[in-house]
């Protein structure tokens, strides 16, 4: 059961956070500059020396997949060069081809053996793992290595991860960002979410509110913002126990009986429903959106009009119009609500929670 009491009480918030898990969140922007320095450190820049073939994001089970389709999004349909994204090294990957590739397991046999077979053919391969473990092992020698220097658990990995393949891309010039600035925007978010900051001005308690009790559909209005709803998705079950439904927006209008329920919630229609007998009213819909562009204001004014009773999930208008500031932001507001919401609902250091579980 949901204690939503705990979100406005500091104290006892301490008190169920033996973990620490709300600290290690905030510590977003220190990833990213840790992540920024470990790519000066691993050589990047050495990539700029010419364009590739081909980049290939490896996307292994984790923060990796959300933060692949990301990255996928945030290069967009004009990336001078085509990026694949795929759970092992395609056949063809060859010597004029990148890799980039991050597993919460170090153990991680598949991409073990595809980082081996990557180096063997002479591609150039980036790691955002540990510096120690077979995946970094078969990369010895050949691959760059960007361990992570931040200690937190792998479900809060998610900005080092970005920064680690936002370096990578940018130091191949297909993507440009100000990491510096990234890691000032994730700061102030953190800053923005401190315990002590009650719910009407705290957005990852407000948002961890909206978030319970329902189930949650996190629609995206864009790629970009789709691929943020989905890291959104992976830290609401590994902290909440919340499933989620995740789409683009689009691909939800057609799936017409769960949109007409989404759309039902909170009008006349969902006011005098029994819960019991209408599946809707246990639905909330999300609209994600970053609406960093004209663009994206018109699909956001167009999905609110389709869907008024739609919950709308933005970074605020603190966060300037830039895609890779925004998406982080919002990413992180992510992880700091499930985390409250694990810890309101006691998923998170609540009785019969396994000792073992924070190691």
């Amino acid at each position: 059961m949901l204690d939503d009491s705990l979100f406005d009480d500091p104290a006892r918030l301490a008190d169920v956070d033996s973990g620490g898990l709300l600290r290690l969140a905030a510590l977003s922007g220190a990833q990213v500059r840790a992540a920024l320095e470990t790519a000066g450190e691993a050589g990047l820049d050495d990539l700029a020396d010419g364009r590739p073939r081909a980049v290939v994001l490896l996307a292994r089970p984790g923060v990796g997949p959300a933060v692949c389709s990301l990255l996928g999004a945030l290069a967009g349909p004009r990336c001078p060069v085509p990026m694949v994204i795929a759970e092992a090294v395609p056949a063809w990957v060859g010597a004029l081809d990148v890799v980039f590739a991050h597993t919460d397991d170090v153990g991680d046999a598949v991409l073990a053996e595809s980082v081996s077979v990557a180096c063997r053919r002479g591609a150039t391969v980036v790691l955002a793992v540990p510096a120690d473990g077979p995946v970094a092992a078969a990369g010895a020698g050949r691959a760059k290595v960007l361990p992570p220097r931040i200690p937190v658990p792998p479900a809060l990995s998610f900005a080092h991860v970005f920064a680690a393949g936002l370096s990578t891309l940018g130091a191949l010039g297909l993507l440009r960002f100000d990491a510096e600035h990234l890691a000032d925007v994730l700061d102030r978010e953190a800053e923005r979410a401190h315990p002590n900051h009650e719910s009407l001005i705290n957005p990852a308690k407000s948002l961890a509110l909206r978030l319970a009790d329902r189930t949650p559909l996190l629609w995206g209005l864009d790629p970009v913002s789709t691929a943020v709803a989905a890291h959104g998705r992976f830290a609401l079950g590994c902290h909440a126990g919340v499933p989620c439904d995740v789409a683009d927006y689009p691909q939800a209008v057609t799936e017409r009986a769960l949109h007409r329920a989404a759309a039902a919630v909170g009008s006349e229609a969902d006011l005098f429903a029994d819960p019991e007998d209408a599946p809707g009213a246990l639905l909330r819909a999300f609209l994600v959106s970053l609406r960093h562009d004209a663009h994206g204001e018109a699909i956001e004014r167009g999905a609110v009009r389709d869907l008024p009773s739609a919950d709308l999930v933005t970074p605020g208008e603190s966060v300037s119009d830039d895609a890779v500031l925004r998406s982080g932001a919002l990413a992180a507001r992510f992880d700091l609500a499930a985390v409250y919401l694990g810890l309101a609902a006691g998923t998170l250091n609540g009785p019969g929670w396994p000792a073992l579980a924070m190691h």
